[in-house]
């Protein structure tokens, strides 16, 4: 479900009609970060560079005070929130096409995600929770990209708490992700992390035995990572047990043209941190 739903939050991200949301407001948009830390961010109010590290943990704290807080100096979360959806609608009907976007397929789905979204616990999950706390728009297809967001941002909480089990640093978990072949050391530049502070977290590992003389993971970096996506599972298992077999069955039917028209757009990476589009 995660695979089927991340392509569906992200392509706000990327999106050429997200971007020009985003200049309406003021932002500069000749690069993304701008945009994705104002878009990501803004359901948490006007946090801080601090609140916004600790909530998405793998960007150095280096690289979220080039942003933040100033992206509120440009638009007020509340102005941002509402540019967010029109970027999603303009989006969707782009890359979905208007008949699918307005279609009764897609207004089925959204209600599905909508109850398993409902069924997510937000304790100790602060992405979710200020997702979740947002009124629910009206157009279905708003209310299938609020919904994966709430689910990913539950599965992403989630993840974090398996973490921090595991003994993982924000810096930690990008190396041992990508020692065991999860995408290109170079693909992690994008987290803002220093060439030092990548080798300084890498011997932390190697003398933990979880990376080898090449920077690979050994034997137990490969079980450790295993056992952090296992938990990452369970933790974000809840609301599909909610929603229960037959329709979380159902909602993956109903997802795939979907899906399929977001990875066939070209618009996100063929290489990234999270793995969207790889089965």
């Amino acid at each position: 479900m995660w695979h089927l739903l991340e392509p569906l939050h992200a392509v706000l991200y990327y999106a050429p009609e997200a971007f020009g949301q985003a200049a309406a407001l003021g932002y500069r948009v000749d690069e993304r970060w701008p945009a994705y830390f104002a878009w990501r961010a803004a359901p948490l109010g006007p946090a801080g560079s601090a609140r916004v590290t600790s909530a998405f943990y793998s960007f150095a704290p280096d690289r979220v005070a080039r942003y933040v807080p100033a992206v509120w100096g440009v638009a007020t979360p509340a102005e941002v929130l509402a540019a967010r959806l029109r970027a999603v609608d303009l989006t969707y009907r782009a890359v979905l096409g208007e008949a699918v976007v307005d279609g009764p397929e897609l207004a089925e789905a959204a209600a599905l995600a909508r109850r398993a979204a409902e069924a997510a616990g937000t304790a100790g999950r602060p992405l979710a929770a200020a997702n979740a706390e947002l009124p629910w728009p009206g157009a279905p297809h708003l209310v299938l990209w609020q919904a994966a967001t709430i689910l990913r941002e539950h599965r992403g909480d989630g993840h974090l708490a398996a973490l921090l089990a595991a003994g993982l640093d924000p810096v930690e978990a990008l190396v041992s992700f990508a020692a065991v072949g999860a995408a290109a050391e170079t693909t992690f530049a994008s987290r803002g992390w220093t060439g030092a502070e990548w080798s300084a977290a890498r011997r932390r590992l190697a003398a933990r035995g979880l990376l080898g003389a090449d920077g690979t993971a050994t034997e137990a970096g490969r079980a450790l990572r295993a056992e952090v996506e296992r938990r990452t599972d369970e933790l974000a298992a809840a609301p599909w047990a909610a929603l229960g077999p037959q329709s979380t069955a159902r909602l993956s039917e109903l997802l795939g043209g979907p899906w399929l028209a977001v990875i066939g757009s070209g618009l996100l990476p063929a290489e990234n941190t999270l793995g969207i589009g790889r089965i």
